[in-house]
């Protein structure tokens, strides 16, 4: 892949940033109130945070992996 350093740098700052808050955000989603219902089951709140922060680790991951294939001679 041809990218220039700097933009394969920013690739794997993003990345980095990205799976350092989206995990602290699910603890906090995790632990509100209005994660389960008077049962115990998991309510819409909580299934839609854990999707969003299920597709923004996905794309950490994806934009991780980019950074480094760009960084690799070739």
């Amino acid at each position: 892949m041809n990218l220039p350093v700097g933009w394969s740098v920013l690739l794997l700052l993003a990345a980095a940033w990205n799976l350092l808050i989206w995990p602290r955000f699910w603890q906090r989603i995790a632990a509100d109130p209005r994660s389960r219902d008077e049962h115990g089951r998991a309510t819409r709140f909580l299934r839609v945070h854990a999707g969003l922060i299920g597709v923004s680790v996905a794309f950490a991951v994806a934009i991780g992996v980019l950074g480094v294939l760009a960084l690799l001679p070739g």
